[in-house]
């Protein structure tokens, strides 16, 4: 059974290899592996159980569920702290940097909190009782989230986030308000999602470095985030180089799991198996588990992103067709068409002037060849995996996953 000592005074061990083969036990790799392994379907398939670690005793206001959201607020804390630190600094620089902190703070938190929240069920659920301690290392999992999506919004020319101007948006108004347009205002607009991107980025870092955790611990936990960072920038720039070429010949499931599980899922999941302790087998099938998960949020996520209600989701339904974004969604389209169907996606995919009555026929082509149903049942499928996997894990942390799993496959289009 797992210590229940303090992460403060547990020591680190090293972190498992990725393991991509069903059954497979990984083997150490040392704490920090910052180059990511070659991605592989086989991440998708469950592997054995694990009956290593008895399921941690919880009183009600103890349960896993309780710690977790006890340890969100001690998130949000943290977040809240570093960003007025940050604020505060900047403006006895200047005041226009200490702006930029101010609309990175606007871009910080919100929602579910699902990476933190990762990373707290997996530190709790294998037996973590310093949740103080691993706070501010969950916390640095959102601010890595934010730099991804407003660096992600820079390559994408999006200026709105879940409904809102997102940190480049924010700084094209102030701009229009006081009366910079065209280039001038274009350079301020990149240069303030640029570097409030990284500002996000180098405050995860300084979150974990000045986390009340043992030294090796923060080593390693350094050395996880290094790996989610590579990793995503690896699936960037498939991503982007995907424009160039027919949507039929690009790997959207290779993307996605670079792209979006490695630091929503997986690297959360594993962090916080490092923390509690856990060996390196526990880790591995967590990081598989991410994996799997990471693909269906995705794929449900690019299915929001065409056929989503965006009063409810915060999302538009025109911007992924009007920039043609390569999704596994339009792969399927563009194979199962006929004909017809193909003229239209040629059409109207890709159009930066395309309305809803043209992305209305788009969608009809996408139904019509059955393209939506079979990207639902490659996300059913991968959604299923990573529930088999959560179930072979100790309780309660089995079902902890388990329902947090089922409540994003079952998001509402």
């Amino acid at each position: 059974m797992l210590s229940m000592l303090s992460i403060r005074d547990r020591p680190g061990v090293g972190m498992a290899e990725r393991t991509r083969s069903a059954g497979s036990s990984a083997a150490p790799a040392g704490l920090a592996e910052p180059r990511p392994a070659r991605a592989s379907r086989s991440a998708l398939r469950p592997g054995p159980a694990l009956a290593a670690y008895p399921a941690p005793a919880f009183e009600p206001e103890h349960s896993l569920p309780a710690q977790v959201e006890r340890g969100l607020e001690l998130v949000t804390q943290a977040l809240d702290a570093h960003l007025q630190a940050g604020r505060e600094s900047a403006e006895l620089t200047a005041p226009g940097y200490g702006a930029l902190w101010i609309s990175l703070a606007a871009q910080v938190g919100g929602g579910k909190l699902l990476r933190p929240r990762l990373t707290l069920a997996a530190y709790v659920g294998l037996g973590g009782s310093d949740v103080a301690g691993a706070a501010p290392i969950a916390a640095a999992q959102e601010l890595l989230h934010t730099a991804m999506v407003v660096h992600d919004d820079v390559l994408d020319h999006d200026e709105m986030r879940r409904g809102r101007p997102n940190l480049a948006g924010a700084r094209r108004a102030e701009l229009a308000a006081a009366g910079v347009t065209g280039k001038p205002a274009e350079d301020q607009v990149l240069a303030a999602a640029l570097l409030g991107g990284d500002l996000a980025l180098t405050g995860a870092f300084e979150l974990i470095a000045s986390a009340p955790v043992a030294p090796e611990l923060r080593i390693g936990a350094i050395g996880l985030l290094v790996r989610s960072v590579t990793t995503t920038i690896g699936g960037e720039v498939l991503d982007v180089a995907a424009q160039l070429v027919p949507p039929t010949n690009i790997d959207a499931l290779l993307i996605a799991e670079l792209k979006t599980a490695a630091y929503t899922c997986s690297g959360p999941l594993v962090v916080g198996a490092l923390l509690a302790g856990a060996d390196d087998r526990t880790r591995a099938q967590l990081d598989r588990l991410g994996v799997a998960l990471g693909v269906a949020f995705q794929l449900i996520d690019d299915e929001l992103g065409v056929f989503g209600d965006p009063a409810a989701t915060g999302k538009s339904v025109l911007s992924d067709l009007r920039e043609g974004k390569r999704t596994e969604l339009l792969r399927m389209a563009y194979l199962a068409a006929d004909d017809a169907g193909r003229a239209v996606l040629d059409r109207f995919v890709g159009d930066p002037e395309l309305d809803a009555d043209g992305a209305a026929r788009v969608r009809a082509v996408i139904v019509a060849c059955g393209a939506l149903e079979r990207t639902r049942a490659v996300a059913a499928g991968a959604a299923r995996t990573a529930r088999e996997i959560a179930l072979s894990l100790p309780m309660p942390l089995a079902h902890y996953l388990r329902d947090l799993i089922d409540e994003l496959a079952g998001r509402e289009c």
